[in-house]
């Protein structure tokens, strides 16, 4: 048997939309990496570029279990002095974007492919986004916060 390896011309870039209302952050972040490897596609391959288009909507509702708020994340500019520390608390009011951004990109394997992949993510604060002419489809993501019913 032979092994399968996508064509470039084989390899499509579907458009989904998730909503993060009440969503754990981690659930959420597994689903969208999941998606924009292509996991879930029967022609994916790791080396090959085969994701998809990840709009996620509703981000400033997202639900942080355990002692996440106390947490802080870290960013460093590379120049001298250049370390930032926010706390999840705070970001969520202010950058709630930065915070599901940072838990997908850790879920993304560390290669060149991953920025690739981690461009067609698209976060949003509120309910609404500028890509309904691309007709993404409705992904659900059942399991919901425990705490947020």
């Amino acid at each position: 048997m032979k092994t399968f390896t996508p064509k470039p011309a084989d390899l499509t870039h579907d458009w989904y939309v998730i909503d993060a209302t009440d969503v754990v952050l981690g659930r959420l972040a597994s689903q969208a990496a999941i998606l924009l490897r292509g996991k879930n596609k029967p022609t994916f391959a790791p080396h090959a570029d085969s994701g998809n288009h990840v709009i996620i909507i509703n981000a400033d509702k997202i639900a942080l279990t355990g002692n996440k708020m106390g947490k802080e994340l870290y960013a460093h500019s590379g120049r001298p002095g250049g370390l930032r520390r926010d706390s999840y608390a705070e970001l969520l009011e202010k950058n709630p974007e930065r915070i599901i951004k940072s838990a997908i990109k850790g879920m993304l394997p560390k290669n060149r492919l991953s920025k690739a992949q981690l461009d067609r993510l698209r976060i949003f604060r509120g309910a609404e986004h500028p890509h309904t002419p691309q007709k993404p489809q409705v992904f659900e993501i059942a399991q919901v916060s425990q705490q947020a019913k």
